[in-house]
């Protein structure tokens, strides 16, 4: 089995049609097909299903899919170790959710290529239930994620807590929540939220906070940009429950009010993890390093 062969496949899967994996890898559709025909004579098996137009995964090939992830991925780890040595080079892919991406890991991600200038960092966002699961997969190479406690959770994973991180419930000016010397859940009854999308941890808590209560609120929306529900926020559209480090700027500026609310039982740990399983390359050893060093500030300083 060629390992060619098998990344034209993967890239089939992923892209969704030989055409634009063509496209992807700049060969001929006629050089995609045959190398699919290849796999499929070697295995005796069928990998596609060809309906019209579309192409669907059969059984064979789901399992295929599987090992080929696998497969490519230590092979990369083969090469990267063999030509680098101890001298972080090759690329390095990140997984993090937007609230991290955007306000914890610039200075990161800075004094990483400052360091080494030979790795190529490739950060990917996503909900933090989907991290996990392309971690475990191996298509991540590690990945920060938002949860209340993932210790010991999974024996297929290294899991590192980094920092709690405080939440804010956030208000347009002049709203009538602003002027309470503390906003408790009953004062929440009837106001509209503006919500991170489904699967965000820190939404799972605030509406579990609201249920326990027995606030029922009203119907707002779901936004995947943070940026999105603060100048939703902004133009009195609703509330939000966001992290503290997100909004931390626009409420020093005085843009958003950060209400007098407890937000101790909605609050989230932001961990490190990558796969037990893989190898942890010189580029990933010493972003795990950096990454620490930054943490240690995020703790001391709450930011």
């Amino acid at each position: 089995m060629e390992w060619r062969h098998l990344h034209t496949f993967k890239t089939v899967v992923d892209a969704g049609g030989m055409t634009r994996a063509a496209k992807q890898l700049g060969y001929a559709q006629s050089s995609v097909t045959a190398q699919i025909q290849a796999l499929e004579e070697e295995l005796g098996l069928p990998l596609f299903d060809r309906l019209g137009k579309k192409i669907v995964l059969t059984e064979a090939g789901n399992r295929l899919y599987e090992y080929a992830v696998k497969l490519l991925s230590l092979h990369g780890e083969a090469l990267e170790a063999v030509r680098s040595g101890r001298e972080p080079a090759g690329t390095l892919v990140i997984g993090s959710p937007e609230s991290l991406a955007a306000f914890r890991l610039p200075p990161i991600i800075r004094e990483y290529r400052r360091r080494f200038p030979r790795v190529k960092l490739v950060l990917e966002p996503g909900s933090c239930q989907e991290m996990r699961r392309l971690v475990k997969s191996g298509e991540l190479d590690v990945a920060f994620i938002m949860e209340t406690d993932m210790e010991d959770e999974d024996p297929e994973l290294v899991v590192e807590p980094l920092v709690t991180e405080e939440m804010a419930l956030i208000a347009p000016h002049g709203h009538p929540l602003a002027d309470l010397p503390e906003v408790k859940a009953e004062h929440l009854a009837g106001e509209s939220f503006l919500h991170t999308e489904t699967g965000c941890s820190y939404r799972a808590l605030f509406e579990r906070y609201l249920l326990t209560q027995g606030i029922r609120s009203e119907e707002g929306a779901e936004f995947w940009s943070i940026e999105a529900i603060k100048n939703c926020v902004h133009a009195g559209l609703g509330l939000a429950c966001l992290p503290l480090i997100a909004v931390r700027k626009e409420i020093e500026e005085g843009k958003l009010l950060r209400l007098n609310w407890d937000d101790r039982s909605c609050r989230v740990t932001t961990f490190l993890v990558h796969n037990r399983k893989k190898w942890v390359s010189p580029a990933l050893e010493e972003w795990i390093g950096i990454v620490r060093e930054n943490a240690d500030r995020w703790t001391d300083s709450n930011v």
